[in-house]
C-alpha cells in the first residue's frame, strides 16, 4: 500500500514525461491510497492543461480515466485530526495548504507510523517534508 499524492496521479490520467513511471509505480504496487481532496485536485490539473490547448479527446478520457480509478483507490476522509496534522505540518515545513493536507492523510493513513507506509509525489517540496515526517519516499520522474 502507498499513499500518491495528486501530482504523482495526474501522470496516470493524461500522457506526461512520467506516465511510464508512474504506471511502473502502479504495477508494483496497486493498493493506492490519497487524500479525500484528490479528484478535485486532478480535476484542477486537468482543467489547467485543457486551458493551454490540450485536445478536447484528450481532456475527457482523463476525466473518465479519473472516475474509473476513483473506485479502486482508498480515500482518506476529513478529521479533526488531520486537520490537527496538517496545522501542525504548516508551522514545520514549507508547504501550502493542500500539500499539508496530502502529507496530514498519509499520517492518519499510516496510522500515525509514517514509516509504515510509502509517499509518492512529484513534487520536491513535498517530497523532502514527507521525508522528514519518516515516510519512505518515490518519486519517479525525469532524471
Amino acid at each position: 500500500m502507498r499513499f500518491w499524492d495528486s501530482s504523482a496521479i495526474v501522470p496516470l490520467l493524461l500522457t506526461e514525461a512520467t506516465t511510464a513511471a508512474a504506471r511502473s509505480a502502479l504495477d508494483a504496487d496497486r493498493d493506492v491510497v490519497v487524500w479525500w481532496g484528490t479528484p478535485t485536485e486532478c480535476v484542477s490539473a486537468i482543467a489547467r492543461l485543457e486551458r493551454e490547448g490540450v485536445e478536447g479527446r484528450a481532456i475527457q478520457a482523463a476525466l473518465r480515466r479519473l472516475a474509473a480509478f476513483q473506485g479502486s483507490w482508498v480515500e482518506v476522509e476529513p478529521s479533526s485530526t488531520l486537520r490537527e496534522h496538517a496545522t501542525r505540518l504548516l508551522r514545520t515545513h514549507p508547504l501550502v495548504a493542500g500539500d499539508a493536507l496530502q502529507l496530514a492523510a498519509a499520517i492518519t493513513a499510516a496510522g500515525g507510523a509514517p514509516p509504515e507506509l510509502s509517499f509518492i509525489t512529484l513534487d520536491d517540496r513535498l517530497l523532502l517534508a514527507a521525508d522528514r515526517e519518516g515516510f519512505p519516499v518515490i518519486r519517479f520522474g525525469i532524471p
